[in-house]
């Protein structure tokens, strides 16, 4: 599987963000925390696209990964990458679940990190849709 996975939005970068947003609320998630690469950027007196990164997790979701194998811990919280493409493209990234068990050989979880992979799925779709 290519990762990350990347899903064109038929909105606005800001307006993707707002739906980004409302949809991990809706599913129980917290926003930890929401990075503005472009923002950065431009306070170090740079220019790039607009660019945000949102952490956002559940304990209930990332903590029997950690569990099972503690350098995990650096890939939860999970993340989404929104940005914005030269020609104007908003895009959607996220790393799967699966992915993050397949990296650290995380045996055991292969149910679970599917339900969350499907759970991803549903947000970038709401987001993006």
């Amino acid at each position: 599987m290519k990762m990350p996975l990347t899903t064109a939005s038929k909105h606005g970068f800001n307006d993707t963000q707002t739906r980004l947003e409302a949809a991990l609320k809706e599913k129980g998630l917290t926003i930890f925390a929401k990075i503005d690469h472009a923002d950065g950027a431009q306070k170090a007196g740079m220019k790039i696209l607009p660019a945000t990164v949102t952490i956002f997790g559940n304990p209930k979701g990332g903590t029997p990964f950690m569990a099972a194998s503690p350098e995990s811990a650096i890939d939860f919280p999970l993340k989404a990458l929104l940005r914005e493409d030269a020609d104007g493209k908003v895009l959607l990234s996220y790393i799967t679940v699966s992915s993050i068990v397949s990296k650290y050989h995380i045996m055991g979880q292969d149910e679970l990190a599917g339900k969350l992979d499907e759970l991803l799925a549903a947000i970038a779709k709401s987001a993006t849709d």
